[in-house]
């Protein structure tokens, strides 16, 4: 457990020791005891239950493997033009959120063999060559998001960056390619020509907004 989700634990622990206070003094009270013996009771729990929920709602812990983009109703913008880097940060509490995204590398597959790719069923890229012929190319697409443009992948994609880019890119960038070539080429000569083809106009595209392709795998034609 980290630093930030202890001190929320602690937080909603010291809630209840709100409550129970309030339940103590008020039985108490109704016992013929003084209201004033209790109010100091009552209002130290109170002290400490708001202390502690605003010191939670400002700690983030973020782990090595993500960045953190932060929602700021006290920007202009609304956002926080620099990501937050690994380690326990501070934000405002209660005026700034934050969302979490992985750099570490991702797998997306298109294929048509259904336990394959993230989507069941046959989802390879159905293609036409040069010579009018269809063809089905099952592809993987390994990436990250660039640590250093997290907060720009965030306005223009949010979490929308695999089905709204990643996927339409890959699908559009393949068909392309492989309208240039003839079945037979594909099936034989030029086909690390197609992947490598394939391969650069998808990390340009990729890079543009914001993720760096690792590496492109033309599994199967």
């Amino acid at each position: 457990m980290n630093v930030a989700n202890l001190v929320s634990v602690l937080a909603s622990i010291s809630w209840l020791l709100l409550i129970g206070s309030v339940l103590f003094a008020g039985a108490s009270v109704a016992r013929g005891g003084s209201a004033k013996s209790f109010a100091s009771l009552v209002i130290g729990a109170l002290g400490l239950a708001l202390v502690l929920s605003t010191v939670s709602q400002g700690l983030v812990f973020i782990q090595p493997e993500s960045r953190a983009v932060v929602i700021s109703a006290l920007r202009q913008t609304g956002i926080r033009s620099q990501a937050l880097q690994p380690g326990l940060r501070f934000i405002t509490p209660f005026f700034e959120d934050v969302v979490l995204y992985p750099i570490a590398k991702q797998t997306y597959t298109m294929s048509g063999a259904a336990a394959e790719g993230q989507i069941s069923g046959d989802d390879s890229i159905v293609a036409r060559t040069s010579d009018g012929q269809e063809v089905r190319i099952d592809a993987s697409v390994i990436f990250s998001i660039d640590p250093n443009k997290v907060v720009d992948m965030h306005i223009e994609w949010q979490n929308r960056y695999v089905d709204g880019l990643i996927r339409p890119q890959l699908r559009g960038i393949a068909r392309d390619s492989a309208a240039r070539y003839g079945v037979q080429d594909i099936y034989s000569l030029k086909r690390d020509e197609l992947a490598t083809e394939i391969e650069d106009d998808l990390r340009t595209s990729l890079e543009y907004n914001g993720l760096i392709l690792d590496d492109f795998v033309l599994r199967n034609i």
